[in-house]
């Protein structure tokens, strides 16, 4: 069973990060999709929060699976057998960044490999940091996230919890 994983904050997920995550399951026979934690970032949802919620946008796809990691991204290609690493590549601005943790994630473990992924030009200009913005703004973020997540997300801001 060839498995790849998809680490990342998905906080919130966004449009492009399921175009990603379900054009590989047609390619790959699991897909793990892995939420990271990230210290560096403050979240909008919890861990368990953005685990519920890919669940739930994912629930159609039965070889598409949610965890989380701590730690180190080469050591969760072990943890959760992965044969790659799947990370999406929305502008050559990304490149730089993903290249060199690319390198970095091999030299740590060298059986890891990174497969880049272009997203959807319909999704090539969205990000999770957009989505807060524009939400923290009280923006209608319905067009680039899932009805699910647009509705959590207007839920924390009806709440005061963004």
């Amino acid at each position: 069973m060839r498995t790849i994983l998809y680490p990342g904050s998905f906080d919130p997920v966004t449009n492009g990060h399921l175009d990603v995550t379900i054009r590989a399951s047609h390619i790959f026979d699991r897909v793990v999709v892995a939420v990271a934690v990230n210290s560096e970032k403050k979240p909008m949802f919890s861990i368990p929060e953005r685990m519920e919620l890919l669940r739930k946008v994912l629930k159609n796809y039965p070889n598409i699976e949610v965890a989380s990691f701590h730690g180190l991204l080469a050591n969760a290609l072990k943890e959760f057998d992965a044969c790659a690493v799947l990370r999406g590549l929305r502008a050559v601005s990304d490149f730089e960044y993903e290249f060199q943790m690319a390198l970095m994630n091999r030299q740590l473990n060298e059986e890891c490999e990174t497969l880049f992924v272009m997203p959807s030009p319909d999704y090539s200009f969205v990000s999770s940091r957009l989505i807060k913005e524009i939400a923290l703004n009280g923006g209608d973020v319905s067009a680039f996230v899932p009805p699910d997540i647009a509705r959590a997300i207007r839920k924390k801001a009806e709440e005061g919890n963004l």
